[in-house]
């Protein structure tokens, strides 16, 4: 009897354990899913979040575009504002109107999830407009060069690239350190003309991208008492004698170059930088759009600057 009892226990006792490894086997198979939302603060202060990583975006502003192919989501792209235009693929993806004359219906007919765009010119209730339409509205507005290491880490993070935003920054943070504290271009004097004289000068003032390069380099923008973009005269460039001269005039391969047009301005022979045949022309944006272009931008002006 004692010996029939002892073996119904072992037998009860195997049992247990048999189902209480099924129940174990039971629980690790009925594993949570993944949580794979997001919730980012966009430069506005406006908290955004989505179920997952944004698979159709549609970006307005130039920057936007270059950080998500920087990034590597450019596929991602279903829509851009009319002013993208770097790199050369953007231009196969739908343009839409943008700025002043942003067209909602346009957007909303994309399908995104997502919009990007910077503070220009939306109106309060066009947003509104794309949220009801179901569409997240993100706001990037980058003023300066630490507001572009935000954008990329915003975007990285909103489309799930986060290390690859990471290492956009530090990128653009090592070629930065490589262009900063050149003793030799110490006291020279460059100037940034942003529109040519044929529609009246611009210039790059101080709180801009290029000022903000300009220092880090060593050198001292010209016209560091205009604040932002300001129009100024043929007289006050000649009085100021630049030693540098930056353009970003695009050329179309009729006429003179950029470079030619300045050097051949009648009474600007006698300026350092025309003497010197120190001109530079940046035409593609690398100096004027908070993206992490800039970076190399501010290796062409270094190297051109120092001689190399």
């Amino acid at each position: 009897m004692k010996s029939k009892l002892k073996h119904f226990r072992i037998l009860s006792l195997l049992l247990a354990m048999c189902l209480m490894a099924g129940l174990l086997s039971g629980c690790q198979t009925k594993a949570e899913p993944e949580n794979k939302s997001i919730t980012i603060t966009d430069m506005t202060g406006r908290e955004i979040t989505l179920e997952e990583p944004a698979t159709r975006v549609v970006a307005l502003s130039a920057a936007d575009c270059e950080i998500l192919y920087a990034v590597g989501a450019g596929d991602t792209l279903v829509g851009r504002g009319e002013y993208c235009d770097y790199p050369a693929e953007v231009l196969n993806v739908p343009s839409v109107q943008s700025g002043y004359e942003t067209n909602i219906e346009q957007i909303i007919e994309l399908k995104p999830q997502v919009l990007l765009m910077s503070t220009m010119a939306q109106t309060e209730e066009q947003v509104k407009a794309l949220e009801d339409a179901g569409i997240k509205v993100v706001v990037s507005d980058a003023q300066n060069i630490e507001g572009v290491y935000q954008s990329i880490t915003m975007i990285g993070d909103l489309m799930g690239k986060s290390e690859e935003a990471a290492k956009v920054v530090e990128g653009m943070k090592n070629t930065f350190k490589e262009v900063s504290g050149n003793e030799s271009l110490q006291g020279k004097t460059v100037y940034f003309e942003v529109s040519p004289l044929e529609y009246g000068l611009w210039t790059a003032g101080k709180n801009t991208f290029m000022d903000e390069i300009a220092q880090m380099m060593g050198l001292k923008n010209c016209f560091d008492d205009v604040e932002g973009w300001g129009e100024i005269s043929e007289e006050q460039v000649l009085e100021r004698n630049p030693d540098i001269i930056v353009t970003i005039s695009m050329y179309f391969g009729e006429g003179p170059t950029p470079v030619e047009e300045i050097m051949g301005r009648a009474g600007w022979e006698n300026v350092t930088a025309v003497k010197d045949s120190k001109i530079l022309n940046l035409q593609n944006n690398e100096l004027s759009r908070p993206a992490p272009r800039l970076a190399d931008g501010a290796k062409m002006l270094y190297d051109f600057a120092s001689g190399k």
